[in-house]
């Protein structure tokens, strides 16, 4: 092989099937950018590099090969670690590479340079120098960590003048992640005969099922044992939501009424449940725990744990099929009824254009497989328990990380990972005013991107915890002015104004259809908020 280590990344990289990289550039970057262009990786240029990083996750998510985000050093990493903390607790695939000066001034003062490797060590799986000689193997290694159970982000650290070598070495072949070890049989066995004795035992999925191979099989398990199962916020859509045994997700808007559905069960099945999301004890309460996972139960004392298998997660589930279900004493029909009753009262009687009626007008222009990627903030509870999901990966947000941000990046990754699928992004206005600059991305990308800001001055979340706290409303506050018409447009990208659920219908459906992206306004009323979101 002829080229320099900038050439060799990017060689091996693409060779594992990434396709994009997501940053801003600088100097010590532009030897990787160029070896980017003539080795066939797209570089797309963000507004700040933590969106590089959600971006990158987002594209890991849906494809199940690492994203790739880079930045230069000093505060260019800084930034860029919001994004890669975000891979690390929402178990996504990422290779984060930072550029830097040259190795012979390391440990020096010199502007902009700190040590990458201790900022990025707690938050990722693995962080690692690039040197001339140990290219190839620290790249495989890299991506081999990254797409090990429980899948996360890898740092690497490219000095400029390492990138700028000539080199001799050859490219090694994609490695593939390391499989976790299958459970033992016999505690799959005892496992089921559990799950066999159980009178009222109800599912709950978790994130780890989204990187299961054959999803199917959860279907089928969940059918054969008639289990009523719900999912934690990142697992919905992992299973149909129109599914008759769903019940719908837990711990977000009106949580107590889910809880109390719970608290009937004799057992309480954790399939893939990773607590990051919401730890056990948070709702489970007296109920026994029966845990199947790639890792084992984290949680406190509270928590009757009666078995667990740990271990391959979709070799479990596939060995679970093979043995026999119980009779399960569940009324027909129970986890429907529940469910209707749930949905009808996450949806109250509101003056003006209520919350749920924006979210209910944007679910209904979405088609079944379409993708809608959300941000953080009041209205994250609200879509969490109202949306329905239909299929695995097109329900994308931050649970475990859970940063503001990252709603706009995610669903321009979504749509760079998956073209043919239509991609809608939801946020709240304080987070649109935190990314904002990120519509220009999209409008670079040609993007045809409906982005429904919904607009109800407050910090609203926020100013739910100050109420429930008996706290003075102090800090939330986004606008005093009245409402006026929007924009004609951010950064050339149009802006249209939603007031009412058949406009913003109409909004949406047309920019589904448009050649790039358009910022729609909806201006809502978020009162039901108070009564839906913490009950």
């Amino acid at each position: 092989m002829t080229g320099n280590n900038a050439d060799l990344i990017v060689r091996m990289l693409k060779d594992a099937g990434i396709t994009h990289g997501f940053g801003i550039p600088s100097g010590q970057v532009l030897p990787l950018i160029e070896a980017m262009r003539k080795g066939g990786i797209e570089f797309v240029l963000t507004a700040h590099e933590g969106s590089a990083g959600f971006a990158a996750d987002a594209m890991g998510r849906m494809t199940g090969v690492p994203g790739f985000c880079l930045s230069t050093l000093g505060p260019g990493a800084t930034n860029l670690a919001t994004g890669v903390g975000d891979a690390y607790l929402d178990r996504s695939p990422l290779i984060a590479l930072t550029c830097n000066i040259p190795t012979h001034q390391m440990g020096r003062r010199i502007q902009m340079h700190i040590d990458h490797h201790t900022l990025f060590r707690p938050l990722t799986k693995a962080s690692y120098p690039l040197r001339s000689g140990q290219i190839a193997s620290t790249i495989a290694e890299a991506l081999r960590i990254a797409l090990s159970e429980p899948f996360g982000p890898v740092h690497l650290d490219l000095p400029v003048d390492v990138s700028l070598e000539s080199t001799a070495e050859a490219p090694l072949p994609p490695p593939a992640g390391i499989p976790p070890a299958k459970a033992p049989a016999e505690d799959l066995r005892k496992a089921a005969e559990i799950l066999q004795r159980a009178k009222r035992p109800v599912a709950v999925i978790g994130m780890s099922a989204l990187r299961m191979k054959n999803p199917e099989n959860l279907v089928r398990l969940l059918e054969k044992h008639q289990l009523p199962f719900a999912t934690t916020t990142m697992a919905k859509g992992m299973v149909d939501e129109d599914h008759p045994l769903s019940l719908g997700c837990i711990e977000r808007a009106l949580r107590k009424m889910q809880r109390k559905f719970l608290k009937e069960a004799d057992l309480i099945v954790g399939l893939g449940y990773d607590p990051v999301e919401v730890e056990y004890e948070q709702w489970i309460g007296g109920t026994n725990l029966l845990s199947i996972d790639v890792d084992p139960v984290d949680a406190d004392d509270t928590v009757q744990v009666v078995h667990q298998a740990v271990g391959d997660f979709d070799h479990a589930i596939a060995e679970l099929l093979s043995l026999d279900g119980g009779p399960g004493e569940w009324p027909a029909g129970a986890a429907l009824q529940h469910k209707e009753a749930f949905q009808r009262a996450l949806r109250p009687s509101s003056e003006g254009f209520a919350a749920h009626l924006a979210i209910d007008a944007v679910r209904a222009v979405l088609p079944p497989d379409g993708v809608l990627a959300f941000d953080v903030g009041a209205h994250t509870h609200q879509i969490a328990s109202q949306w329905t999901a239909h299929a695995p990966r097109t329900f994308l947000i931050t649970n475990g990380w859970s940063s503001m941000g990252f709603g706009i990046p995610a669903a321009i990754g979504a749509k760079v990972a998956r073209p043919d699928l239509p991609v809608v992004c939801i946020l709240g206005d304080g987070c649109f005013q935190m990314t904002c600059g990120e519509v220009a991305t999209a409008k670079r990308l040609n993007l045809p991107l409906p982005i429904v800001v919904l607009d109800d001055r407050w910090l609203s979340l926020i100013q739910i915890k100050q109420n429930r706290q008996d706290m003075q409303i102090y800090g939330t506050e986004l606008q005093r002015e009245e409402y006026r018409e929007p924009p004609a447009h951010y950064f050339g990208v149009p802006v249209v104004c939603a007031r009412g659920p058949e406009e913003l219908e109409k909004a949406v459906r047309e920019a589904l259809h448009a050649g790039g992206p358009t910022v729609i306004e909806a201006v809502i009323n978020p009162s039901h908020y108070m009564d839906t979101v913490f009950d």
